[in-house]
């Protein structure tokens, strides 16, 4: 009898394991769910992808191997337009001539791959995971790295590491091999783009139009770890080339020939590089995203000269810094004459019905300027198709794409400068921000957080510093916005330097310092000030030819020009006029060197960005009476006295 009692505690033990496992199964799903769903792998393998993670099962091996094959040139090439002797200088211009091996990976299994059996998924290893501002730092310092990158990408070196020109030759060539993904939750930092390059056996699978397998990145929550998932779209049998589509998602034929241009050439430059101003659609769709609701119209009120204002706000540097005695604060927001508030309001309509009299430091529909992309489709009302001169020449990477690449090949073709600054659309402070001349890398950055690419100042006006020599500096001005119909703006007369620690040049554009000005924000990095009334005169001894006062007067003329075309269209193609609204907006600009009609060489602001509700400490620390001018103006009409020139 004993035998039997063995058998079914046998029977048992299976029993509970199986539990444990449907158990673990469970979890595994409830953890990753959402995204199986999103990366699109067929659930007919969640359950062996969750046993290979769980017990990290590298069998890849087991089915694929990597083939080296000679590529034959292909002819097509040449006859875009292009001689055989220009095919043949481009081939000596690439960094190792003569080796024209591709690997490719096939199916090396005796059976094959079915797509129905249900452990037909793999898991492919990251060799590298990295930030971009970060890349060459872990190129020239993590052991081995180096190294590894260079022959995953088949390049010929025997030299010494680590060299700096293979660092470069890494740097360049990656946006062929990278791919990305970013986290969703965590701070604005941890949300920057996360780049990846996979181990040699998933990098070696190559594209094609109609893939036999999908890749796709999956973050393991239990180890921390994001993995590649391989599975295959057909049946493969012995032989057969494992391919993606590296477009992936992309149906608009013209969108995946420039999506694809990193890996396959095309000459874009037949495609018209103007960008006119967007549709109305576009307005209405990011007014939706917004969710605000315009007020109804309202007349504008009266106040009694001496009114005392009862102000809420929720901005320390007004609570510590506005003593006029015509405002006095209140924490009840719904007694308040005045709200001065962060966080951005939305429900205008509301406001408008319910406290018309209520006075607001925003205006609704204010992303018109204050939104990277909006503020380039803005400006496109003043200069025609080129945008207006007073800022960067901008392209929205989700829209215009093949304008951008017909740009890009036109200027290389003319041998113009092609440096480019990729930004997204909301992250302020220069975070996933990137300046490059590889077009690979811009066209790359479609796929990662919504960008603009604008073009970059190669000729910005610099000021010298002593112990440094040569830098760019950045200026802020901050207007007022009084009231949008009729049109009243005004600038603060006081404005503040920020200047790069490093030596200008066109070139290590990942190193912080030299390219970008807004030094705040950088642990370790030194912040230097200098102040407007010690910079005019140091500046025009510089440039003798150049007086402060009328390099203000054009710095001005732009500031108008800029909020004379947000407020052309009514809401929500332009700021909505809405009476009670008054706002206090930063401008960032940089000065470039440039030429007028007649051929004279001239300072011709740029716009970099305009922010709302700026950090005023600096304005309070060195001028007191900074709120006190800033209120006077907005909500007296008040300016007698007050370093305020009106622009508009």
């Amino acid at each position: 009898g004993t035998r039997g009692i063995m058998e079914t505690s046998e029977v048992e033990k299976d029993t509970q394991e199986q539990n444990k496992e449907e158990e673990e199964f469970k979890h595994f799903i409830d953890l990753h769910g959402p995204a199986l769903k999103s990366s699109r792998i067929p659930p007919i393998y969640w359950k062996s992808l969750h046993y290979k993670l769980a017990n990290e099962i590298f069998d890849a091996g087991h089915v694929f191997g990597i083939m080296q094959v000679e590529q034959v040139e292909d002819e097509q090439e040449a006859e875009d337009g292009e001689s055989d002797e220009e095919a043949q200088e481009e081939e000596r211009k690439k960094p190792n001539p003569g080796v024209e091996l591709v690997s490719k990976v096939l199916v090396t299994s005796e059976n094959g791959l079915q797509a129905t059996d249900p452990t037909s998924v793999f898991l492919i290893d990251h060799a590298w995971t990295y930030r971009v501002e970060s890349a060459r730092q872990q190129l020239e310092q993590v052991p081995g790295l180096l190294q590894r990158m260079a022959s995953l990408m088949h390049f010929d070196f025997h030299g010494e590491y680590p060299d700096e020109d293979v660092v470069e030759q890494v740097l360049e060539e990656m946006w062929k091999y990278n791919q990305t993904y970013q986290l969703s939750q965590g701070t604005a930092e941890e949300k920057v783009p996360v780049w990846y390059i996979m181990d040699e056996f998933g990098s070696q699978v190559q594209h094609s139009d109609e893939p036999t397998c999908s890749m796709a990145p999956f973050f393991y929550m239990p180890e921390q770890i994001a993995y590649t998932i391989l599975w295959p779209l057909q049946d493969l049998a012995n032989g057969d080339e494992v391919t993606r589509d590296y477009a992936y998602g992309e149906s608009n034929p013209l969108i995946r020939k420039c999506r694809l241009l990193p890996w396959e050439l095309a000459d874009m430059r037949a495609i018209s590089p103007f960008t006119p101003e967007p549709s109305d659609l576009y307005y209405q769709s990011i007014f939706q995203e917004n969710k605000e609701t315009l007020p109804r119209p309202t007349e504008a009120q009266v106040y009694p000269k001496d009114k005392i204002f009862k102000v809420y706000t929720e901005m320390r540097q007004v609570l510590a810094n506005l003593k006029h005695p015509q405002f006095v604060f209140t924490d009840k927001e719904e007694e308040a004459d005045i709200l001065m508030l962060y966080s951005h309001i939305k429900d205008y309509r509301k406001l408008s019905e319910e406290r018309p009299h209520v006075l607001l430091n925003q205006f609704p529909c204010e992303t018109m300027v204050t939104v990277k992309d909006c503020l380039a489709s803005v400006a496109r009302r003043v200069g025609g198709t080129e945008g207006a001169k007073w800022l960067p020449r901008t392209f929205n990477l989700k829209t215009e794409l093949p304008q951008f690449i017909s740009h890009y090949q036109q200027n290389q073709e003319r041998g113009q400068d092609n440096h480019w600054i990729c930004k997204p659309w909301n992250l302020a402070r220069g975070l996933d921000t990137h300046i490059t001349n590889n077009l690979n890398y811009v066209i790359r950055q479609r796929e990662s957080t919504p960008k603009v690419v604008c073009k970059y100042l190669e000729k910005p006006v610099l000021f010298e510093r002593q112990e440094v020599g040569p830098v760019k500096f950045d200026i802020r001005y901050i207007v007022l916005l009084r009231s949008v119909q009729p049109l009243q703006l005004y600038a603060y007369n006081v404005f503040w330097l920020r200047f790069s620690n490093r030596p200008f040049s066109l070139d290590h554009f990942d190193d912080y310092q030299k390219h970008f000005t807004v030094m705040n924000y950088t642990e370790g990095a030194q912040l230097k000030q200098v102040h407007y009334d010690d910079f005019i005169p140091q500046f025009e001894k510089q440039y003798p030819e150049y007086p402060w006062k009328d390099v203000q007067e054009g710095l001005f003329q732009s500031f108008a020009e800029l909020f004379q075309a947000a407020c052309s269209r009514p809401a929500p193609y332009g700021i909505c006029a809405y009476p009670a609204s008054r706002a206090v907006y930063a401008i960032d600009l940089m000065l470039k060197w440039d030429a007028n009609a007649e051929g004279e060489r001239i300072m011709q602001p740029q716009i970099l960005e305009v922010n709302f509700s700026p950090d005023c400490a600096r304005a309070c620390k060195y001028h007191p009476s900074f709120y006190d001018d800033v209120f006077r103006t907005l909500f007296l009409d008040d300016t007698q006295g007050c370093p305020v020139t009106r622009i508009v």
